[in-house]
């Protein structure tokens, strides 16, 4: 009883423990320990008196939400279920199998073993029989290729029977040589060399099929040329590693033909793949059974059924237990076999009938998603097994009878393929986003390129994909596949707009972005240096596209890639097949325009000033000697001058003048007083135009198209309904220019912004004569004036 009591309470606190690291009801009582909570990135000394269970598990619930507080800062939720996995109740199991083992590892030698020796027999026989491998041994690994390397050392124990005495100076007689396919795991291979201590040279790698059968599967005629090559040269076929579904497109190799292979020249067969999971269900294809033959595979069953920290599982067989203990497949350390328990736990709690079931889900997800892809015109399916593969490929394909009445798709032709890689992958990128629990993934292939992936058997159990994550894949690709196929229609017509526009507007090949394409503005930079120029373009652009994020449009503008090398460069996101690619072009090169004209004012506007204030002096100077002239040096005394203008008031006129400083000009006011009008100054209907749109349409679209043919799931947004009058919307086609206003000799070069208006100041060159002479008329006079 006081066993079973107390495996009742590791139970329950696994249970209170994963509570507190879930949720976080529970508070630290005292205040001091939760500052140390708020610096949890920095170490500090252990505590002198030691701090209770849930003080601890507090602490490591902040250490584990550390990150999400982080995000919760800069305004960037995430749910902290996006990056957990979904734990149910058979994990709860797998967990509990973590606790019970360290409890335990502290019985008594004697009942450790028998206890160990029972769950890893249970285990052992369970596996084999769900996975139809008969008379085979278990090695439980964490690393799922410890397993391979185990093996590998089995095969050369057994093939080289000094090896025990002589070490690897036997293997210097007959090198031995593993045989890997071309689309396994990257990487295998040179791990195995590196911990067999085997020169690369070791290792050879198959090509895979490049005529008949599927490109992914290994050549059988290739490698058996290949292997009695290597016997010719004195070398010893060792062991071959095969796929049941191989990394990437999930294709299984001709494990039967491999197996009469192997059998011919003494090699040692090896399996390993997502689709071996399928060996637990009623029916099995001929392919997939065929690993049953195999001396060893490798399994994964906690990515199968959704256990957390579950080992991996290689099955073999060997008659020779003493083999398999000095390669290290068995252990005399009772303490190693604990690592089955957790998986021993999960086993029995789902039976026999719930892990079937979990399999048949995923695979039958598979299996629901392949038939309403093919219903989609420019989605394209890659697929080995069309009846039972659990691994699904598709990819975008724009075909050449898609391209709208105003596209094309003769442009890109050149950089296709990387073209296409760019869609896809942003295809993959926003259905992960948009449908999380899918677990679709992006791969790259060889001969296909980027392929959006969807393997439930590794992401269904542990994400919880269900069969209405499937409709929400199939809606998402409803409304990409249309963004997706008008964009790449209309990336040609956008790379001739730009090249009209030439020399302003440079279109930049970007075969890699997944949008419309890039334009770079490119400045007038007569006289200036490179270094200046490379500033002036980097302003100016970086102006462009603040201008053109803030207007009201559906369309995506950004720097481009996050590890881009174009950085003053404007990158156009997916667009509508409604878009007016001219009209977008034009808008670019105006906006560009405007905003060089406008830099190159301000550049200049000091020395204009400058030059403005010494003309206004000179003229002030000029006209105050003109006036000493006309009245005479008698009124310029204070006395005599207001006799004489109480007698004989001056008649003279105020001259003002006007400082125009887009034109850098003084100009007389006797215009401006008479017609009481600034001379030149447009009025704002002719110097400001404005796009013409109909209420609740967005801009760069055609007349007549709808304002409502894209969702929320692109990277543009979505259309809004708009109800504000026209003269609302930004103003940013191409600006009136200015009337022509003569050249001053000072400002000669001087640009003039069209939707700068002409800014004049007043500069009266009599103002303080007037005051002076309103003070010297009598106050008769100005009562008969005011009379008037």
């Amino acid at each position: 009883m006081m066993v079973n009591s107390t495996f009742a309470q590791v139970g329950k606190n696994l249970s209170e423990a994963m509570r507190i690291l879930g949720d976080g009801q529970m508070e630290p009582e005292t205040g001091p320990v939760k500052w140390r909570f708020n610096r949890t990135s920095i170490p500090g000394p252990l505590q002198g008196d030691g701090q209770d269970v849930a003080t601890i598990l507090h602490l490591v619930h902040n250490l584990i939400h550390d990150e999400e507080e982080e995000e919760d800062d800069d305004d960037k939720p995430k749910s902290s279920q996006h990056r957990m996995q979904h734990v149910g109740e058979q994990g709860h199991m797998a967990l509990l199998g973590h606790s019970l083992a360290a409890y335990i590892s502290v019985l008594d030698r004697e009942r450790l073993r028998k206890l160990t020796t029972r769950i890893l027999s249970d285990t052992t026989l369970w596996l084999c029989r769900l996975f139809r491998y008969e008379n085979g041994s278990a090695y439980f690994h964490e690393d799922d290729r410890d397993g391979l390397v185990k093996v590998c050392r089995l095969v050369i124990n057994a093939r080289y029977e000094e090896y025990a005495s002589e070490g690897y100076s036997i293997l210097s007689s007959r090198q031995p040589v593993i045989y890997t396919s071309a689309s396994g795991r990257p990487g295998l291979g040179q791990h195995l060399c590196s911990q067999l201590g085997l020169p690369l040279s070791s290792l050879c790698t198959v090509p895979c099929n490049t005529v008949f059968g599927s490109q992914h599967q290994m050549d059988v005629a290739l490698l058996d040329k290949l292997i009695k090559e290597d016997i010719d040269a004195r070398k010893l076929p060792l062991l071959l590693v095969a796929n049941a579904g191989t990394p990437g497109a999930g294709h299984t190799d001709k494990l039967a033909r491999l197996k009469d292979l192997c059998d011919q020249y003494s090699m040692w067969l090896h399996v390993e793949g997502v689709n071996l999971a399928t060996l637990a269900l009623g029916q099995v294809t001929s392919a997939i059974m065929a690993a049953s033959r195999s001396d060893s595979m490798t399994l994964t069953p906690g990515q199968w059924l959704g256990l957390p920290a579950v080992t991996a599982v290689t099955l073999y067989r060997h008659e020779d237990p003493a083999l398999s203990l000095a390669a290290g497949l068995t252990s005399s350390q009772p303490v190693a076999k604990l690592r089955a328990l957790p998986l021993w736990l999960s086993l029995q709690y789902l039976g026999h009938s719930g892990i079937v079931q979990k399999i048949r889900h995923s695979t039958a997800l598979s299996q629901q998603l392949l038939p309403k892809l093919k219903t989609l015109a420019s989605i394209k399916t890659l697929v080995e097994d069309e009846l039972g593969s659990p691994v699904v490929l598709f990819k975008f394909s724009q075909k050449t009878s898609s391209a709208s009445s105003g596209g094309s798709v003769e442009g890109h032709c050149a950089g296709e393929k990387e073209v296409l890689d760019a869609f896809n992958r942003w295809l993959g990128e926003q259905l992960l986003q948009l449908v999380p629990s899918s677990g679709v993934d992006v791969v790259e292939l060889e001969d296909e390129g980027t392929c959006v992936r969807f393997s439930p058997l590794l992401t269904a159990e542990v994400l919880g994909t269900q069969e209405e994550n499937i409709e929400d894949i199939m809606q998402k690709l409803s409304e990409l596949v249309p963004v997706m196929c008008s964009t790449m229609c209309l990336r040609q017509d956008f790379r001739e707009e730009s090249h009209r526009h030439s020399p302003s507007l440079s279109y930049i090949q970007q075969h890699s972005w997944p949008g419309l394409g890039a334009v770079r503005y490119e400045p007038r930079a007569e006289g200036l240096d490179e270094s200046r120029r490379k500033q002036e373009l980097l302003k100016i652009n970086s102006e462009l596209l603040k201008k053109l994020q803030h207007l009201e449009t559906d369309i995506k503008f950004s720097t481009g890639p996050e590890f881009g090398t174009d950085e003053d460069c404007i990158f156009v996101g997916m667009v509508t097949e409604d878009v007016d690619v001219s009209e977008l072009v034009d808008t670019l090169a105006s906006l560009g325009r405007d905003i060089e004209e406008s830099e190159r004012l301000l550049d200049n506007m000091t020395e204009v000033v400058r030059k403005g204030i010494l003309e206004a002096e000179l003229q002030l100077q000029k006209a105050n000697e003109e006036k000493l002239m006309e009245e005479g040096v008698l009124r310029q005394l204070p006395l005599v001058g207001s006799v004489l203008n109480w007698f004989s008031p001056s008649q003279s006129s105020i001259k003002g003048r006007s400082f125009n400083l887009a034109a850098g000009s003084l100009d007389s006011t006797e215009r401006t007083y008479s017609t009481k009008a600034q001379p030149g100054s447009p009025s704002l209907q002719e110097g400001s135009t404005s796009l013409r749109k109909q209420p609740g349409q967005r801009l760069f679209r055609r007349s007549g198209a709808g304002s409502d043919s894209f969702s929320e799931t692109s990277s543009i947004g979505p259309a809004e309904e708009t109800t504000s009058d026209t003269s609302a919307i930004p103003s940013i086609n191409p600006p009136t220019s200015p009337p022509v206003v003569e050249e001053d000799p000072h400002t000669a070069g001087v640009a003039v912004p069209g939707y700068i208006q002409e800014t004049s100041v007043q500069v009266h060159t009599q103002l303080e004569d007037d005051v002076a002479s309103e003070d010297r008329v009598p106050d008769s006079q100005k009562v008969e004036q005011s009379g008037e």
